[in-house]
């Protein structure tokens, strides 16, 4: 075995094999032909993936590696790390993209061949896509370091950079470890495209290291490159994985620049845009406001997601920055110099969109700054997102809609619109459809007109001189006038009718008094395991991926009862879609909860950390397996804790041996208490919803109070 070889976790193995983790640990403790830990640590060590998947193969648990799991965990396990991996990775695709014949006379021969080859290929692609000058003339493209060191300004202006683009040819010796991996990848490239395989593989690494990036949801990306408009030359100057440029339409004339502090980002946002678009790409890496890579530039749109409540930004370096021309932001206003610097890099008349903290709308000590904004005209609207629209989820977002003024405005004014309303309960996002049509209506007639007629609870315009006071608050919501009364009594009165039939019905449905069984029956057992083994049941787990035009359902609504709410990574990897009979059960967060898919719930995706049972409905009632399946005492018998989480497995979940007629006289209890259960959470939201109406409706004067009670 090379030294080098791709090695993967348990959890990996796991995955491999489609089994729990527990099962790992009893391979490893039962046979002893088991793969020795080749790294890792004593506590979660690391295994040859090639010795694990032969091994797998011996026993009879695995017939076939699929592709994408071989691919990924030849990724994940890479000896130089998953992001050097990836980045090869995107160079060979892009090399397949764009010179498919190279590639394949390069991978004609032994892996040695390939990384010889591979240097002076990928130079073909590369410098024509990123620029820069290649290995033959005379600079190693290994050297992508900003000159000077990030924090050494001059008073004259942010610092030069060495513009070198992001992505570099790796040297034969750096491509060899990596070609199995890149052989792979053309293969799975041979199915789903080039394009394809790389989302696929740079998804399934953001997914699986959420904590260490912030990303921007696609459907935000896509309405900020709609506010933005029409472009040619766009930069995002924070640029992160490359989300908002990918979203802007592509135009073959068009000019993409993007810039981003951490190295590995800038390369794989470079190739990432390059895989999505013909369009001329310029990506660099240093920190922007310190250090810009292009302080020549003058785009048609700015597109920025920046670092928030950042205090380490450069404000005792770039005190006499020339960019900051509507004031020197304070030390705890950092998104106020993006915004500048975002102004600074456009042309005259040109649009930037950034997404923002809102407290940046009111803080003290950035009204100075939001003055000059608004007086000069720069500052053109604010919409406040919904709750759930990116991270923070906790928090509603801000989006602020700027312009590089070519000329004074005569009577100017700024649109303040919020789209709260369009929160949803679930953990897929508001009801982005809604967001989009509201904010780009109100933002298009407001462009045209420069003003826009109230509209209640959503939008207006407002005159800049109602906003010049002591706070300069642009908090959408402070200045909107409430929703129209129609709105209040009507929906309120609306809302008690069904809250009284749901009662009602509450009532009817309520359990007869429970009936002791002398004595307590002890039928023979199985397991969940046992039954996948012999055929009564099928069981999948949640995906990754899927479309996005498939509603998901997440392990939030199996265990609030809800309706598919979530999303999924677009890709071409192959969802899990529920059926009516299907059992769904959550894996984390303990708790005794299934769930039997309906034909209003079913044809939604599987999300993550859910597994789905599907019954051969001759041997199993589906309403009896989920029955049993939320006994307490099972559930306690089946779960693992780790510190901060409880995880089920499911597969040693318990129910009792019993005829199909006995089954389905338990499986009618059982839904009769679903339907129960129902009632119960539904009547709970109504009343919530009314109580919640009754309060807003009493304090805006849009319902009258009645007479009290006697």
């Amino acid at each position: 075995m090379q030294d080098n070889a791709t090695e993967v976790t348990a959890a990996g193995i796991a995955r491999l094999a489609g089994v729990g983790r527990a099962a790992v640990s009893n391979w490893r403790r039962r046979h002893a032909d088991f793969p020795k830990p080749v790294g890792g640590t004593e506590t979660s060590p690391s295994f040859a993936l090639a010795e694990v998947e032969a091994w797998l193969r011996e026993q009879g648990k695995l017939a076939e590696v699929p592709l994408r799991e071989r691919v990924w965990q030849q990724l994940a396990g890479h000896p130089d790390g998953p992001v050097t991996a990836l980045i090869h990775a995107g160079c060979a695709l892009l090399l397949i993209h764009d010179r498919p014949t190279v590639w394949l006379e390069a991978a004609a021969g032994s892996d040695e061949r390939l990384a010889a080859m591979l240097p002076e290929a990928l130079d073909g692609v590369l410098v024509p896509r990123f620029g820069g000058v290649g290995r033959k003339r005379g600079v190693h493209s290994g050297s992508n370091r900003p000159s000077p060191v990030n924090g050494q300004s001059s008073v004259n202006g942010p610092n030069p950079v060495n513009t070198l683009p992001a992505v570099h040819t790796p040297s034969g010796p750096q491509l060899l470890p990596s070609a199995p991996l890149l052989r792979g990848a053309a293969e799975l490239a041979a199915g789903l495209g080039a394009r394809q395989t790389f989302e696929f593989l740079l998804g399934r690494h953001l997914d699986a290291n959420p904590r260490q990036y912030t990303l921007t949801p696609a459907e935000l990306a896509g309405l900020m490159a709609d506010l933005a408009g029409p472009a040619r030359i766009l930069l995002d100057p924070a640029a992160g994985t490359g989300a908002l440029l990918r979203a802007v339409a592509p135009r073959p004339d068009q000019e993409l620049y993007a810039q981003d502090s951490a190295p590995d980002l800038a390369a794989l946002t470079a190739l990432r845009l390059a895989l999505h678009t013909r369009a001329t790409v310029r990506s660099a890496a240093g920190d922007t406001l310190r250090a810009d890579a292009r302080p020549d530039l003058r785009a048609d749109a700015v597109l920025c997601h920046p670092p928030f409540n950042e205090r380490n930004w450069g404000h005792d370096e770039l005190a006499y920055d020339p960019r900051w021309e509507y004031g020197f932001p304070a030390r705890n206003e950092s998104e106020l110099a993006w915004v500048q610097h975002a102004l600074a890099r456009l042309r005259d008349g040109g649009t930037a969109v950034l997404l923002m903290p809102p407290a940046a709308a009111s803080r003290r000590s950035g009204r100075r700054i939001r003055a000059d904004l608004l007086r000069r005209g720069a500052l053109r609207a604010v919409v406040a997102l919904p709750v759930g629209a990116a991270p923070p989820y906790n928090i509603p977002l801000h989006l602020w809609v700027l312009r590089r003024p070519d000329r004074a405005p005569a009577q100017p004014a700024v649109l303040l619109v919020d789209s709260g309303r369009y929160a949803t309960e679930g953990r897929g996002g508001p009801d982005w459809r809604a967001v989009r049509e509201a904010v780009l209506d109100a933002w298009q007639a407001f462009d045209r007109a420069g003003t826009l007629p109230e509209r209640p609870g959503l939008a207006r315009s407002l005159p800049v001189i109602d906003l010049l006071d002591d706070d300069v608050d642009l908090a959408p919501a402070r200045h909107l006038p409430p929703p129209a009364a129609a709105d209040g009594a009507g929906a309120l009165t609306a809302v008690r009718e069904r809250l009284g039939e749901t009662l009602r019905l509450t009532a009817g449905l309520t359990p007869p008094p429970a009936v002791p069984a002398e004595p307590a029956p002890r039928w023979p057992s199985t397991t969940v395991g046992e039954l996948a083994r012999a055929g009564a049941l099928v069981m999948r787990t949640g995906g990754n991926g899927g479309h996005a035009r498939v509603p998901v359902l997440t392990d939030h609504d199996v265990l609030a009862g809800t309706g598919p709410s979530g999303v999924l990574p677009e890709s071409d990897e192959e969802a899990v879609l529920t059926e009516p009979g299907d059992v769904v059960v959550p894996v984390l967060g303990g708790g005794a909860v299934a769930r039997v898919i309906d034909d209003t719930t079913g044809g939604a995706a599987l999300g993550r950390n859910l597994v789905l049972l599907r019954p051969d409905p001759t041997a199993l009632d589906p309403w009896f397996l989920a029955g049993f399946l939320r006994g307490t005492a099972n559930n306690r018998q089946a779960s693992s804790y780790a510190s901060t989480a409880t995880r089920l497995d499911v597969r040693r979940l318990q129910l009792p041996r019993l005829a199909l007629d006995e089954q389905r006289r338990y499986g009618a209890q059982f839904r009769a208490l679903d339907d129960f259960e129902r009632a119960l959470r539904q009547a709970g939201r109504l009343g919530e919803q009314l109580v919640r109406g009754m309060y807003d409706g009493l304090t805006d004067g849009t319902v009258a109070p009645g007479r009290p009670a006697n």
